[in-house]
């Protein structure tokens, strides 16, 4: 079987050390690599992973420009990213423009680190033009343990960007919203063709029931295979996905087909 794992994190060398130790910290998880993009390739050899998206996340509008040339510098070698635009830059629409030029995927957004929810009005433009240069929106989903009490990445917001603007390809990481299932299950899941969901980091959170409803009710051919690493060892989601009742050509599908065509590669 190939492996595509479309969630995945890593920071430059000189920073990662400071990075991993502070969101170790808060969140009490012991991540699985030391957050480098060497470490990463480590995992990804021993757990036969052969290609990974890597997402990065502009905490302010400072980063992004440094952040997204950083990212275009890295892909090859089985490695694709995203780029990252902050909300609060002046400069977003630009800085998509720049991303599509950088030769990189999409957006990666993150609500509780850019204090954000995905459908506020002044993020539609961001939107529209996404949807002009053919990049892809990739969310994270409901609960997070590094943020507060107050979730701003949900279902809800997730279909109301997904039914507002059609043509965009929406990614809402962690089966759509981490602990929302039953929002998810009743908003989101097989409801719109233009979102999709990833495993991310799941395995930890969700039972294998609810992980059944919701894989049959969004449809194998809409979910992509991710682990969140270093935020959880690729083998966890591998493993809860090789549990569902499903065909060979569907968990083909979820681990390789559907990131590829979603690329284009």
């Amino acid at each position: 079987m190939r492996y595509f794992d479309f969630h995945t994190h890593a920071f430059t060398d000189s920073l990662a050390k400071r990075a991993m130790s502070g969101l170790a910290d808060t969140s009490g998880i012991k991540p699985a690599t030391d957050g480098t993009l060497g470490d990463l390739k480590r995992v990804m050899r021993e757990r036969g992973i052969n290609s990974a998206m890597l997402l990065p996340i502009a905490t302010k509008p400072s980063q992004q420009t440094a952040i997204n040339n950083w990212a275009a510098s890295i892909m090859g070698d089985g490695i694709y990213c995203c780029g990252s635009v902050n909300p609060d830059a002046e400069d977003k629409l630009q800085e998509a423009e720049h991303i599509k030029s950088l030769g990189l995927f999409g957006i990666k957004f993150h609500s509780e680190y850019q204090s954000f929810a995905p459908d506020e009005e002044r993020m539609f433009p961001l939107y529209e033009k996404m949807t002009e240069l053919g990049l892809i929106a990739v969310f994270h989903g409901g609960w997070d343990p590094y943020g507060q009490d107050d979730i701003k990445a949900t279902p809800r917001s997730f279909a109301a960007v997904a039914e507002t603007f059609p043509g965009l390809t929406i990614v809402a990481a962690h089966m759509g919203g981490i602990n929302l299932w039953d929002e998810t299950e009743k908003l989101t899941a097989g409801k719109y063709p233009n979102l999709w969901f990833d495993t991310g980091v799941v395995a930890g959170y969700i039972d294998d029931d609810t992980m059944r409803r919701l894989l049959r009710k969004q449809g194998a051919e809409r979910i992509l295979f991710g682990s969140d690493c270093p935020w959880d060892d690729p083998a966890n989601e591998i493993a809860l996905i090789n549990r569902m009742p499903l065909s060979e050509h569907e968990r083909e599908l979820i681990f390789f087909r559907n990131a590829e065509k979603l690329l284009g590669i």
